[in-house]
């Protein structure tokens, strides 16, 4: 067994607390985790791939927390759920060959524009509109998520915000968008996690404590937001968004 340094293990249950909180309900954690990962001196890959055994431990359960509230819905996300899973797969297979670089400017360009959809619309969310919906937007949904699902075996950061702005989009409130997001970000994250795996790419040693801290953080922090409402979601939400696109600007320029 290799040796395990106690001062990294205890950054990474650290970071890895703080990242759930704020991921088992609009996502981003990754933001948190993965550069502490790195910081632990694995390999980007390798980090990526830790990161989706920790996430995954704490996806299910908010997850949960939120199927319990009543806040998934069933219908629908079941019928999401083999487009996201497929989708993230490509996406895994994709990072042993192609840097997950390549998609950042984009990522942030996106980021941008959801940031400052959400600020304008400063009702929006607050009450589910949702209705049955067309073929034509039907379609453009499914294709939205299979991409965030690509997405999130890719590169992963912020996929947690990207689902939740495309169930906005069709509708429902900040805390039913939040919880069906969370549903199929677990999905995307197990797709992953198997061909990760697969290709040997975990580290096992860091991956498990930083995932039993990530429960924790993801209990605390899903129970919070169901108790708080709609308003904190949506606060949480904008945070979250404004700091994904401030890290991703940090680190085009560092790029340049």
């Amino acid at each position: 067994m290799e040796d395990i340094n106690i001062y990294t293990l205890l950054l990474l249950v650290g970071f890895g607390f703080l990242a759930a909180f704020i991921d088992s309900v609009v996502g981003g954690g990754g933001l948190i985790s993965i550069p502490a990962l790195l910081f632990s001196g694995l390999p980007p890959s390798t980090a990526i791939a830790t990161n989706k055994l920790a996430s995954s431990m704490g996806s299910l359960t908010s997850t949960i927390a939120f199927i319990r509230s009543g806040k998934v819905d069933f219908r629908l996300v079941s019928k999401l759920f083999p487009l996201v899973f497929i989708g993230s797969l490509l996406g895994a297979l994709l990072v042993k060959f192609i840097s997950p670089e390549l998609l950042k400017p984009l990522v942030l360009v996106l980021l941008i524009v959801v940031a400052i959809y959400t600020i304008l619309k400063k009702n929006w969310g607050n009450e589910s509109t949702y209705r049955k919906l067309t073929w034509q937007k039907a379609l453009l949904f499914a294709f939205a998520i299979f991409g965030i699902g690509f997405y999130d075996g890719f590169l992963g950061a912020g996929t947690g915000s990207f689902i939740l702005f495309a169930f906005l989009l069709i509708g429902f409130d900040f805390l039913q968008s939040a919880g069906n997001a969370k549903f199929l970000n677990f999905e995307s994250n197990i797709a992953a996690l198997i061909l990760f795996i697969f290709l040997d790419m975990v580290n096992f040693a860091y991956g498990i404590p930083m995932g039993i801290a990530m429960i924790l953080g993801a209990l605390v922090g899903s129970n919070f937001a169901i108790k708080k409402g709609v308003a904190y979601v949506r606060v949480l939400f904008i945070l979250v968004t404004v700091f994904l696109i401030g890290k991703n600007l940090l680190d085009y320029v560092r790029s340049m």
